[in-house]
């Protein structure tokens, strides 16, 4: 839980919700379950037991939410993982390959039978986490295109922006660079992230 999804202040806030209400004529959502103010948009994670503005979903790879603040990492995070997955699967090949040709001769440390085994291991290892990295990927890339997150998907609820590139540069901090792919470059924090700051 290195990164900030995107949370919202918890406590009570009556005094200040009332406050801000009679200052700007707006009404303010509270969350029923930690006493924030909420955002729009924003929904309450019962793991992390906050608000998150933009949730995604709760992803226990990671042990936190996927929402406003940490998406263009979590996706950077899928992206890498399925290269790595797909890069560890040629060279699984390669060497299954290798070892056939060289009928298994300083092919491994191990038997031919128990190389085999691992190598078929490997493969649909390989496999399984590119397949899901990239599906996990996919649907990421999706939801900010469409502007709509996993949650708002479900409850059939539509984002407000039609923009597609727009919402990609929103996430991942302005117009396309390499930046873009860096993990360690961070985004700059968008207008809504000031929105509701108490």
């Amino acid at each position: 839980m290195l990164t900030n999804p995107g949370t919202v202040p918890k406590g009570t806030l009556d005094d200040h919700v009332k406050t801000l209400e009679s200052q700007k004529g707006e009404v303010f959502l509270k969350c029923t379950k930690c006493s924030s103010v909420r955002p729009e948009r924003a929904h309450h994670c019962s793991i992390c037991d906050r608000c998150v503005r933009r949730m995604d979903h709760h992803c226990p790879w990671i042990n936190n939410c996927v929402g406003e603040g940490n998406q263009k990492y979590f996706i950077l995070f899928t992206f890498y993982i399925c290269l790595v997955s797909f890069h560890t699967l040629y060279w699984t090949i390669w060497q299954f390959v290798q070892c056939i040709n060289e009928n298994w001769h300083n092919c491994s440390l191990f038997s031919p039978a128990a190389t085999t085994i691992l190598i078929i291991f490997l493969l649909f290892e390989s496999m399984l986490f590119g397949i899901f990295t990239i599906v996990m990927f996919g649907t990421q890339v999706s939801s900010i295109c469409w502007d709509q997150t996993g949650i708002e998907s479900l409850r059939n609820e539509r984002g407000k922006s039609q923009d597609k590139w727009k919402n990609l540069q929103v996430v991942f901090g302005g117009p396309f660079s390499i930046q873009w792919l860096n993990p360690f470059d961070r985004p700059f924090v968008s207008e809504r992230a000031f929105e509701f700051s108490v």
